[in-house]
């Protein structure tokens, strides 16, 4: 049986968003915060999006991503490729 793994406000269990690093007692991913970082937007911003957030747990998301670039850089890739392979089907769909 697989078990959770537990950083300050990130938690990384193989039961909540196929394992992936999200914020405690949320299924808000770090890629998700470390996307809106890339699109310039404020650790205060982010709140705006994500209300139930706290300006900590945002910071914790983001230090979890320089501790461990190499992991949300490949699942932010992971995301890209799918998105990209639904829209391909999905184009195929409707030109049939």
């Amino acid at each position: 049986m697989a078990t959770a793994t537990v950083y300050s406000h990130v938690t990384k269990d193989p039961e909540v968003c196929g394992g992936k690093a999200c914020i405690d007692g949320t299924r808000i991913r770090v890629l998700d915060l470390v996307c809106l970082v890339r699109q310039g937007v404020s650790p205060q911003e982010m709140l705006g999006a994500y209300p139930s957030l706290n300006l900590a747990q945002v910071y914790a998301a983001l230090s979890y991503y320089h501790e461990n670039p190499q992991e949300i850089d490949a699942d932010l890739e992971r995301d890209r490729e799918a998105a990209e392979r639904i829209e391909a089907e999905r184009a195929d769909f409707l030109n049939r």
